[in-house]
């Protein structure tokens, strides 16, 4: 995964994307072609995938309009979790939960553990990130025009977005240190429409990739370091898909640059 963040900044108007028109992936298309499992409130379920070859996971949470709260780790080897999310969704089926885990050098396992209660089962999709239907590379490509920013340890970054963005691509990594953080999305004040709690024990081997959908208008995602002052992290946020006005076959299309308006 850390092969596909860019190592320098292009400006909009020079990005291969931005002359040749890219729209970001539909994450409604890998739905569509996945066959979810369902985890029942108060279970856990595993994905084991041997093949060393495999280097990146997509994990896909979403429900059906009903709150998602799962625990989501990387398993590799005997006492060994070198990735864990702790993840909340106020409504599953407005806002899924998307993101691909780096899993270089196999075998792993991939976990997800449904803490809701019975009556929230929540439905998963855990698969090679392929060529096929690349999540992380998509989401690096929103990313070329966009720089990455410094977050020092105990330090809070907010990103607001225009309505007219319906969803944001997130990128965290380190310099090789572990990553500890806290990605909020806020709609309105200090109201919590999805929280993920993040730690990965190298965030350069295992950067975190992530697409949040941002419906509606007073978008925020806020972004935590958790870990202390000697450990900042590398923030890169971007629109994803946004509202295109311009007739388009598909009604959404991507944005170069810096749509947020921060």
């Amino acid at each position: 995964l850390s092969s596909l963040i860019a190592p320098t900044i292009t400006s909009p108007s020079n990005s291969p994307l931005a002359r040749s028109g890219a729209k970001g992936g539909a994450l409604g298309e890998i739905w569509d072609n996945a066959s979810p499992v369902i985890v029942q409130g108060g279970s856990l379920r595993t994905f084991q995938f041997a093949d060393p070859a495999v280097d990146a996971i997509q994990v896909l949470l979403k429900s059906r309009g009903r709150p998602i709260d799962a625990d989501v780790e990387l398993w590799q080897g005997p006492n060994n979790t070198p990735h864990k999310m702790k993840i909340y969704v106020e409504d599953g089926a407005l806002r899924t939960f998307n993101a691909v885990v780096g899993t270089p050098r196999g075998p792993n396992t991939v976990t997800v553990r449904n803490t809701g209660q019975i009556e929230f089962p929540v439905d998963a999709v855990v698969r090679p990130d392929n060529t096929n239907d690349n999540l992380a590379l998509s989401i690096a490509s929103v990313m070329t025009a966009q720089r990455s920013e410094t977050i020092q340890g105990g330090a809070i970054r907010t990103f607001p977005f225009d309505p007219s963005v319906d969803s944001v691509a997130i990128i965290l990594k380190t310099d090789g240190r572990p990553l500890n953080a806290r990605i909020e999305l806020l709609q309105g004040p200090n109201t919590n429409k999805q929280v993920v709690e993040l730690y990965t024990e190298d965030g350069t081997d295992r950067p975190f990739f992530a697409i949040i959908e941002t419906p509606g208008s007073g978008n925020v995602v806020r972004i935590v370091n958790s870990s202390p002052l000697e450990f900042p992290l590398y923030a890169s946020v971007d629109a994803y898909m946004v509202a295109d006005d311009s007739g388009s076959d598909d009604g959404y299309s991507m944005i170069q640059g810096n749509p947020s308006g921060y």
